[in-house]
């Protein structure tokens, strides 16, 4: 059975755990987490279409998250909680988002790399200090809170909500990682100069990348303010960036389980940490034990913990396969003697 079956064997179990959940345990402290563990899953694969698969380094993808929630939290503050002023605002981040990642993919994607990840982290910082600036829309720093729909105000309803999106956008982003795009943009990761050498243009791909991980990001973060039913300029913060970037290396870059994954620990973390520091200040300090959970990781994983475990499979089975020719030769000279 080849690892592609056996992942998505692994993930349609893993779906079906997550759904049966809420009948497990339906307390609203663990459904919040486990509905912030969807969201951020979407946002760290958004992440991984540029890292993992196209190798752009961003500094600044939180914009595109911060787009989704403000766009959300406006639209349904000044149009009316509805469901049809949710999907409208969550169009309308796409949308946004995709303006912004195209303006921004054409500025600097035609320079080196690293230029792109700074002229990312200027784009979110400008955004950060328009939303502070800009206090007859946003509020500035305080923020603002805002109705959302009926339905959604039941946390169960809102979990499977997220779940469903994150299992959308897994899909439909392996569908696209597995196009004749996704797989040039693979190519231009490995090696830029020979794929343009083969007559692609280059830029136009990377900018498509960008652009399919920029609505994805949006999208994660309208489902992000539906759960706080409140937004503020924390969404344009580089913490947002380095979370996503965080939970793709941990759970493995290029392989969208390993987004999920990483979500689910960092997250997991995170509140348990939260728990703990009601016991000892010291676990007020979490980033440190992010950094040494981080250092662990790539000691023991190099690769993302997925991407260790797929390395560490094709091993196996390539052991596999070479002792079944082996064993076969060796059993037909038993034949012969015989």
């Amino acid at each position: 059975m080849g690892t592609s079956k056996i992942g998505t064997i692994w993930f349609v179990v893993f779906v079906a755990g997550l759904a049966a959940l809420p009948f497990v345990n339906d307390s609203r402290s663990f459904l919040i987490l486990m509905t912030q563990i969807c969201i951020f899953a979407v946002f760290a694969m958004s992440y991984d279409i540029l890292l993992g698969f196209t190798g752009i380094v961003s500094f600044g993808h939180c914009m595109f998250f911060g787009i989704g929630a403000y766009t959300s939290g406006i639209m349904l503050e000044r149009l009316g909680a509805s469901i049809g002023t949710l999907l409208l605002s969550a169009l309308a981040g796409v949308l946004l988002s995709a303006l912004l990642s195209y303006i921004v993919g054409m500025l600097s994607l035609r320079l080196k790399s690293h230029f792109y990840a700074m002229l990312t982290l200027a784009f979110s910082g400008l955004l950060l200090v328009l939303a502070e600036k800009w206090r007859s829309l946003t509020n500035g720093n305080d923020g603002f809170t805002f109705p959302i729909p009926s339905v959604m105000k039941d946390r169960t309803v809102l979990y499977f909500t997220a779940l469903a999106v994150m299992v959308a956008m897994f899909l439909l982003l392996r569908r696209f990682t597995h196009s004749p795009v996704g797989r040039v943009l693979l190519a231009i990761r490995e090696n830029e100069q020979r794929t343009e050498s083969l007559g692609y243009e280059i830029v136009h791909y990377k900018v498509f990348a960008t652009i399919v991980a920029g609505m994805a990001a949006s999208i994660s973060g309208s489902l992000y303010v539906l759960t706080l039913r409140f937004v503020n300029t924390t969404v344009f913060g580089m913490d947002m960036t380095l979370n996503a970037l965080l939970m793709t290396i941990i759970g493995g870059v290029g392989t969208l389980y390993g987004a999920i994954l990483g979500a689910s620990i960092i997250e997991w973390a995170h509140h348990g940490l939260s728990e703990l520091a009601k016991f000892h200040p010291i676990f007020e300090r979490w980033i440190i034990f992010f950094g040494l959970l981080y250092i662990v990781v790539v000691l023991l994983f190099p690769a993302g913990i997925v991407g260790t475990l797929r390395l560490w499979w094709l091993k196996r089975r390539g052991r596999r396969l070479e002792r079944q020719p082996e064993a076969e030769s060796n059993a037909l000279r038993k034949e012969e003697t015989g």
